[in-house]
């Protein structure tokens, strides 16, 4: 076992890739009769265990930036609700295929759910593709369904909506907005479209000043809107499969906790169209402060006088 073995020279732990059967095997060419089950104790006693990979390496941001950008988005969530203005984290909730299919997890049921056997997307009537806003301070969430692509501009729309429907009449007068966002995806730190969307839809059209701080890449756990608000929704529809628009926006709504979370949904028929250029002179129009610490992931826009 020699060259099938690997290991940890801090902790003493090794694991191999080898198999107790195939061990067994071995040593039986070489006259040892062992079974399977006596291998894997012995390669417990020597110091030997189970392993699976563990995602811990993190390749695109020093730790000193990553650490600096958590920092900072602690004390602008800390300024912001201190001064009564609204924090908001967003982030896009994974696809899911609508229709008669397998959900993970239980559900309470007198007999077992019938689904489909194979998740081909042929065979479903379209996608769901939930894009959450959670209100940090108030504790609500906000999601909007869409029903083609997510793209910047599905995000920026969302936000709207949610400012639109809610965000304003909690925050009645509030001039200024806290975006929390991922590094990637259609609310991305690259994207342009992001930042024009958030130019055209928010600031210019109901005069906010805008603030996004996004989290380092591979951070996205952290970002509340993951952790306090879809997490919810998945054990709320968890086992229950989502078999029309209807039940997915209805899963949705439902979900509350005994801390207070309350959840409303929106559904966002609009097909929106991925890779569409953003000109250069629209880029150039957009009025963007980045801020000096992190400024590729800290920036504020506000509205542009007309």
């Amino acid at each position: 076992m020699e060259c099938e073995t690997a290991g940890d020279p801090i902790s003493g732990l090794k694991w191999t890739h080898r198999t107790t059967e195939k061990v067994a095997q071995e040593l039986r060419r070489l006259g040892i009769e062992v079974c399977r089950n006596t291998v894997g104790r012995l390669l417990k006693r020597i110091g030997f265990s189970l392993r699976v990979n563990h995602k811990k390496l993190s390749r695109r941001c020093s730790r000193g930036d990553r650490d600096a950008q958590f920092r900072k988005i602690r004390r602008m969530r800390s300024k912001f609700s201190r001064l009564g203005d609204p924090v908001i984290a967003v982030d896009t909730k994974k696809k899911e295929l609508v229709g008669p299919f397998k959900n993970a997890g239980t559900a309470w049921n007198r007999n077992a759910v019938l689904v489909n056997d194979h998740d081909f997307r042929s065979m479903a009537e379209g996608i769901a593709i939930p894009y959450g806003i959670y209100d940090v301070g108030a504790n609500r969430g906000f999601v909007c369904v869409g029903t083609s692509h997510d793209t910047p501009e599905f995000a920026a729309d969302s936000v709207a909506i949610w400012w639109r429907n809610e965000g304003r009449h909690r925050y009645d007068g509030a001039q200024r907005l806290l975006i929390l966002a991922d590094g990637g995806g259609g609310n991305g730190f690259r994207c342009h479209a992001w930042k024009l969307g958030v130019q055209e839809k928010l600031c210019d059209r109901y005069g906010l000043t805008v603030t996004v701080s996004h989290y380092p890449p591979g951070a996205s756990k952290w970002n509340p809107v993951d952790h306090r608000l879809f997490s919810e929704i998945s054990k709320n529809w968890a086992g229950r499969p989502l078999d029309s628009y209807e039940a997915v926006l209805k899963y949705i709504r439902t979900t509350k906790t005994t801390t207070g979370l309350r959840v409303r949904a929106a559904f966002v028929p609009k097909q929106y169209r991925r890779g569409t250029p953003v000109p250069k002179e629209q880029i150039d129009g957009v009025n963007l402060r980045r801020h000096p610490s992190m400024p590729d992931w800290n920036y504020t826009i506000r509205p542009r006088k007309m």
